[in-house]
C-alpha cells in the first residue's frame, strides 16, 4: 500500500469514527472498520485501542476548530466570528463528553490538557480582533471566556437548547463599557 493510501485510510477511519461515535458512543471498533471500508488490521495498526481512536477524533476536531479562526475572521466581523466559533466549540465539547464510554477519566483529562493551549490561542485571536475594532472590551481574558463557555455544552442538551441565549449574555458582557 502506498503512503497516500495509508493517509487516506487513516483520514477515512477518523471521519467515520467521528460520525459513528457522535451517533452512539458504544460503536465497536469492528463496526467502525466496516463502515470505513478497511480491515480490522488496518484500523488497529492506526489506532491500537478504542481510546486511541477516540482521542484522535477529538484532536482532529480541535485542530479543525482552532484552524478555522483565520477564515472566520476573514469572512466575518470579529464578534460574529467569535459567536460562530464558540457555537462550534460547544458542539465539540458536547461530542467530547459523548465519548465518555470510550475515554477513561485520565484520557478525558489528557484531551482537555492537550487542547487547552490551542483553544486559548484561538480565543485570544478572536478577542484581539474584537479589541482592535472596538467591539470587545480591552480587559476580556480568553481564560475567563473559556471558563464561561464551558457551561454552554450542558445548556445545549435536552428539549430546550439554552446555549444561544446564554452565549448572547456572555458576548454582551464582552461589550466595551460606556
Amino acid at each position: 500500500m502506498t503512503r497516500a493510501d495509508a493517509r487516506e485510510n487513516r483520514a477515512r477511519i477518523l471521519e467515520v469514527a467521528r460520525a459513528a461515535l457522535a451517533e452512539d458512543g458504544s460503536t465497536s471498533m469492528n463496526q467502525i472498520a466496516q463502515r470505513a471500508g478497511v480491515g480490522p488490521g488496518t484500523l488497529y495498526r492506526n489506532f491500537p485501542t478504542r481510546e486511541a481512536l477516540a482521542l484522535a477524533v477529538y484532536r482532529l476536531e480541535i485542530d479543525q476548530l482552532t484552524g478555522s479562526v483565520p477564515g472566520l475572521l476573514a469572512a466575518l466581523p470579529p464578534r460574529e466570528a467569535l459567536r460562530r466559533w464558540t457555537t462550534d466549540l460547544v458542539s465539540a465539547m458536547r461530542r467530547k463528553h459523548g465519548l465518555g464510554d470510550a475515554l477513561s477519566p485520565a484520557a478525558h483529562k489528557s484531551a482537555a490538557d492537550q487542547s487547552y493551549g490551542p483553544v486559548i490561542a484561538a480565543i485570544t485571536q478572536l478577542l484581539d480582533a474584537g479589541k482592535h475594532d472596538g467591539t470587545i472590551r480591552p480587559d476580556a481574558d480568553p481564560r475567563d471566556f473559556l471558563q464561561l463557555t464551558g457551561a454552554l455544552w450542558r445548556a445545549a442538551i435536552g428539549p430546550e437548547d439554552r446555549s444561544q441565549p446564554m452565549l448572547s449574555l456572555i458576548l454582551d458582557g464582552l461589550s466595551p463599557r460606556p
